[in-house]
């Protein structure tokens, strides 16, 4: 009897080895500075949560690879921390033609609004607007406690969140201007509730927001330690947006 419970174990366990992937994740992600640290820490979520839902990743730290064949393999392109310059030229023109023809989903942390010019590298005017024509202004070195308000409650990747998120841990980067005039906004910070205090504000202050013309994208400010991770409310968020955003 043992023997064949074991049997059976092991069949039921190898057929869902041999299931296919659901959907395939493509993650670029940086591999120094000091975003390193919730970069190993986002990997290993993702890939746990990869094994429980049965869907692929693939990680680059560099964008040599991609192609329009290349991102054709995929449903969803995670840029993890990774800023908007410094690409491939190929790189570019594959990423917008996907994103512009809706072929791929788009979920971006943190890093991702870097936007201006940074390391000898020039704006990228296409992610310049695709990000609701932001540029990157100022931040808090010295991080501080937050309190992120949902705006959009409604919004699929809201699904079993409370009305207000507490991020112990950010630095709130600011802006030339609010993108709320080009972007759908589900979440802003309430600059009033940092702590410590700081004069580092920008007025209205989005932190989460999806762009209409891209049904498929999402970027989520908060991304800078690996402590998020440790964040329960976080974490859904994260859950929740792979899943709203990987459908074709």
């Amino acid at each position: 009897m043992k023997h064949f419970l074991f049997l059976l174990l092991s069949m039921l366990f190898f057929d869902l080895a041999a299931q296919p992937a659901r959907f395939s994740v493509l993650v670029l992600s940086e591999n120094k500075g000091h975003h390193v640290a919730y970069t190993v820490r986002a990997k290993q979520w993702l890939d746990s949560l990869a094994l429980d839902s049965n869907f692929s990743v693939t990680y680059i730290s560099d964008t040599k690879a991609v192609t329009k064949r290349f991102l054709d393999k995929f449903n969803l392109f995670i840029q993890l921390d990774y800023p908007p310059y410094g690409w491939t030229n190929e790189a570019v023109k594959a990423f917008e033609s996907a994103m512009d023809s809706g072929t791929i989903g788009w979920l971006g942390f943190h890093h991702a609004s870097l936007l201006g010019e940074f390391d000898g590298y020039p704006m990228w005017p296409w992610f310049h607007s695709f990000m609701g024509s932001i540029r990157w202004k100022n931040y808090i070195p010295t991080f501080a406690k937050g309190e992120v308000i949902i705006e959009d409650s409604t919004h699929p990747v809201m699904k079993n969140l409370p009305r207000t998120l507490t991020i112990e841990r950010e630095e709130w980067y600011t802006y030339d201007r609010s993108p709320r005039s080009n972007v759908h906004v589900i979440a802003s910070v309430d600059e009033s509730s940092y702590k410590p205090a700081t004069d580092i504000k920008m007025g209205d202050h989005p932190v989460i927001w999806s762009n209409p013309r891209y049904p498929r994208s999402l970027y989520i400010f908060m991304g800078h330690g690996p402590d998020l991770f440790d964040n329960a409310a976080y974490t859904t968020l994260f859950r929740n947006a792979i899943s709203y955003l990987h459908t074709r």
